[in-house]
């Protein structure tokens, strides 16, 4: 009994966890990381990161399962979202409900304690934007929705640079500027070759409202917009020459897989194009703390 009981504890415990969508945390997380090796005086201490980061992803939690709630209906409607706990019923709505207020809260007053309020005010903001600008307002109406979620989806290292500095500099703001510019290519990708799920569910995403082809174009733009964008950090003495040098070729790459997008116009090259933007983005985030790394020492 007691074996039966640990297991459904367990389980229950996984649900509440996949709520919060938690392939999305990692690439929050190492989003806000570089911004700490930025500051004036290096690296911050391992205790102020290791807290800011649990902020910032309480905040993401807590705006991923809130998300899930307002989305229950659609979620069920789309093959790669009907098996979350939400539409398939392991989890009762109010429960999700008081879980991401709950984690809203904790967010907040760790991020005040150990950042400051602008650092608690972001956090908290960009739960609000993300839940109703975003979700209520924005995707079900507008085939630009991406772009509008986006802001909420970039404000990590916004996060992060309040909490050391007890404002947003240029370190925060170029990297929340590459992140906002990352998110529509991205998730155009999806939306190409997920585009029937889209269109069960009633969300407005660009290829089914200004068709495949235009959508594909849009997204070479974006990425070729990508490329001044990364190097902002290096303009303004942020980053140095190793950086300058992984950042052009990931930019290459990355710009590479659009042009085949547009060019092939099939499923393969738009997955293709999804998996290639996670491992870009992470490839520049990961240049900026070898770059930091080797300056340091």
């Amino acid at each position: 009994m007691s074996a039966f009981n640990a297991e459904t504890n367990a389980e229950i415990v996984r649900n509440y966890i996949d709520l919060t969508k938690p392939r999305l945390l990692p690439l929050v997380l190492f989003s806000g990381l570089p911004v700490m090796g930025m500051t004036a005086g290096g690296w911050a201490s391992g205790w102020s990161m290791t807290w800011i980061l649990v902020g910032i992803g309480l905040a993401a939690a807590s705006a991923n399962t809130l998300n899930a709630l307002l989305e229950i209906d659609k979620d069920a409607l789309m093959e790669r979202t009907k098996s979350r706990p939400l539409p398939a019923g392991r989890i009762a709505p109010r429960n999700a409900l008081v879980f991401g207020l709950v984690l809203a809260v904790l967010s907040t007053a760790l991020l005040y304690g150990v950042g400051g309020g602008v650092a608690a005010a972001l956090g908290l903001a960009s739960i609000f934007f993300y839940v109703f600008v975003y979700t209520v307002w924005v995707k079900p109406r507008s085939s630009w929705n991406v772009v509008v979620g986006g802001v909420a989806g970039a404000v990590s290292p916004l996060i992060a640079d309040a909490a050391l500095n007890g404002t947003v500099g240029p370190a925060g703001l170029s990297l929340f500027a590459l992140v906002f510019f990352w998110q529509p290519p991205h998730v155009w990708a999806i939306a190409l070759y997920r585009k029937g799920d889209y269109q069960a569910a009633g969300i407005p995403m660009l290829p089914s409202v200004v068709g495949d082809e235009p959508a594909r174009w849009w997204m070479l733009a974006c990425t070729v917009f990508l490329l001044p964008v990364t190097l902002v950090p290096v303009f303004y003495g942020l980053l140095g020459n190793l950086y300058l040098g992984l950042s052009l070729a990931a930019n290459a790459w990355f710009i590479w897989h659009a042009i085949q997008v547009v060019r092939r116009a099939d499923i393969e090259s738009a997955r293709a194009m999804f998996r290639v933007s996670l491992g870009y983005l992470f490839t520049l985030f990961g240049a900026m703390l070898l770059d930091l790394a080797v300056n340091v020492v």
